[in-house]
């Protein structure tokens, strides 16, 4: 399996973000794509999950599942965790798992692997920043899907957080599946760099 982009641009609000982008991650691999803000690395990411159209180029997913669309083999973790805060975190988890056609059995693993669990009654309101992360994560594991698009992955993690998640992704990689990652932090596991140029 290897995801491709050729040629690829992107424009916003009327003003081109980046153009003639190249870029490429095989199976078992991780890409860090890094530069100041505003370069693009979000957009990137967007432009990958199908979430906007590329305004010249082309992205491709060699090898996955011919049924299926890119956008639908690939999990998109942006920098603002989607929980809904009157529902209990298994809840929000089961939500997430129908929507994105995993049913419900995944739930209960998948907060056990974030550690979660003890908390799976406790509506999303009263979670800490760092426990909301752990809720999004928790979707990465409950449906599982070969591509993760992941935004400012460890932000409100602590050192704990930052090590299980760093063994989530790790665990992914090792089942062939592939991480681009929006980062301006260590993502705690070894991946290439895929710098974006551009200004604030």
């Amino acid at each position: 399996m290897r995801l491709e982009g050729r040629d690829v641009g992107c424009i916003r609000g009327g003003r081109e973000v980046f153009c003639g982008l190249d870029f490429a991650a095989a199976a078992g691999e991780a890409v860090a794509v890094t530069g100041a803000n505003g370069a693009g690395k979000t957009s990137l990411l967007r432009l990958i999950a199908g979430l906007l159209m590329p305004s010249g180029g082309s992205i491709s997913l060699l090898g996955g599942d011919g049924d299926l669309t890119l956008p639908e083999q690939t999990h998109y973790l942006g920098h603002r965790d989607a929980l809904k805060p009157a529902l209990s975190v298994a809840e929000n988890l089961a939500f997430w798992s129908d929507f994105l056609g995993g049913g419900r059995p995944g739930a209960p693993p998948a907060l056990a692997a974030v550690g979660l669990d003890h908390l799976a009654h406790l509506p999303a309101a009263f979670l800490s920043a760092g426990q909301r992360r752990r809720l999004s994560m928790a979707r990465l594991v409950a449906v599982p899907r070969p591509v993760w698009l992941l935004d400012e992955p460890t932000s409100a993690l602590d050192a704990t957080g930052q090590t299980l998640f760093a063994k989530l992704m790790t665990g992914h990689l090792d089942q062939g599946g592939l991480i681009i990652a929006a980062t301006h932090l260590p993502l705690g596991i070894a991946a290439r760099e895929l710098r974006i140029g551009g200004g604030a």
